[in-house]
């Protein structure tokens, strides 16, 4: 059966959290100039007040020297879909189901890096994922929330704040993870401005009246805010799900990567200093990464990963048996991925790039193009690059796509 959740009229997703990687990747620059470093010092002085997280265990991150973090590095991107104090443009009256104050984790992703810092994956988790949420401890300090056996994966945020949200991530993948970050909307138009624009390929037209897109086939330069339109949109894309919206942000954020880790980017301090004010001005940051040690350990520990072992995948899930709008985890797929995270493995991808997503066909042919003879996926994406020897391949239903692959939307 094919999934198609999440289709109401009236909900209009943040789709926002992963301009949180540019974060990380402008953090990234700070290791390639003082200039950079400088401007991160300064622009974490002026972000928004840290996020205590509170951990099962009670435990906080480490203090840091300046270095790369050793070991695996951990780090939960969170975007609300609230609408307090986003301005007129998303405080919609006529919208009931808006979301107000803390709002929803609508775009939920894991940044993890292996503890030898040659491979990193970055993980989506479907909203409208339904499964078992931990006890989390109250915002307000009151006590502790129940923890219950089946929960929609995005009310977390509304009903326990970011801790919340990380301790249902930490038990569904078995990490620990002691550094989070929230965004809301008026992050991805400054950001996506600071690094002056992203160029995506469209395989078709992207048209979505809910977010105010009519974009024509081709490549587009995304910028301000319909940039953020782009990551926003559902209808505009394969079948209008949250499924097809998160292969559609991997085509953004590939081109995103590859932007920002060019040398044109990197090696202009002013662009730099833009790209880290604008990142974290618009973010609330754990305060364990409220430290600038943190920030630049981390961007240390990432910077030598390859574009090709940097993989987006969509964390796996098939239809909820009781709700044709939601989905539950596929316990065989992700039993796989969550393995290989927790033993700090590489992860290859065998399967496509999702329905929202298909290979480029005017890419430059790479050295990690498949071979002849690899099946191609029924969804019509190109196979990915077979994996090595060392890598864990993760089943042929799992999809995403590396940092390296150029690919482009599919619109309805």
């Amino acid at each position: 059966m094919q999934v198609r959740h999440g289709r109401q009229q009236a909900r209009r997703p943040a789709g926002v959290l992963f301009r949180i990687v540019l974060a990380v990747v402008a953090v990234l620059a700070v290791s390639s100039t003082s200039v950079a470093a400088i401007a991160v010092a300064q622009t974490v002085g002026r972000a928004q007040p840290g996020i205590q997280l509170q951990t099962a265990t009670g435990a906080n991150a480490p203090e840091v020297a300046v270095g790369a973090a050793e070991g695996s590095v951990n780090l939960l991107l969170v975007g609300t879909d609230t609408r307090t104090d986003q301005g007129a443009g998303f405080e919609d009256s006529a919208n009931q189901d808006a979301s107000s104050g803390a709002g929803n984790n609508d775009v939920t992703i894991l940044l993890h890096i292996s503890a030898d810092h040659k491979s990193a994956a970055v993980i989506s988790f479907p909203r409208d994922l339904v499964g078992p949420v931990p006890a989390c401890p109250d915002p307000d300090g009151s006590g502790t929330i129940d923890a219950t056996d089946a929960a929609i994966f995005n009310s977390t945020l509304s009903r326990g704040g970011i801790s919340c949200t990380v301790l249902t991530v930490e038990a569904l993948t078995g990490l620990t993870i002691p550094y989070a970050a929230e965004i809301s909307f008026s992050g991805v138009s400054a950001m996506s401005t600071a690094v002056g624009g992203v160029t995506v390929c469209l395989a078709s037209p992207v048209v979505d009246s809910f977010t105010g897109l009519d974009l024509q086939a081709g490549n587009q330069n995304l910028i301000g805010d319909e940039a953020l339109a782009f990551v926003r949109t559902r209808h505009g894309v394969a079948d209008g799900s949250d499924l097809g919206r998160i292969s559609n942000q991997q085509v953004f954020l590939s081109a995103l990567m590859r932007k920002v880790t060019s040398a044109g980017v990197l090696a202009n301090p002013v662009t730099l200093y833009q790209l880290a004010n604008a990142a974290l001005a618009n973010m609330n940051l754990s305060t364990s990464l409220k430290n600038v040690n943190s920030i630049v350990s981390i961007a240390l520990a990432l910077k030598d990963v390859d574009l090709k072992q940097l993989v987006f995948v969509q964390y796996p899930v098939v239809a909820d048996p009781d709700d044709p709008n939601r989905v539950v985890a596929d316990e065989t797929a992700a039993g796989v991925l969550n393995a290989a995270l927790v033993n700090n493995q590489p992860i290859s991808l065998t399967g496509g790039t999702g329905e929202a997503a298909t290979s480029d066909p005017n890419a430059t042919p790479s050295d990690t193009a498949a071979p002849s003879d690899t099946p191609v996926p029924t969804d019509g994406a190109t196979a990915a690059p077979a994996p090595t020897s060392t890598d864990v391949a993760l089943p042929s239903n799992v999809t995403g796509q590396t940092a390296a692959d150029e690919t482009c939307t599919v619109g309805n």
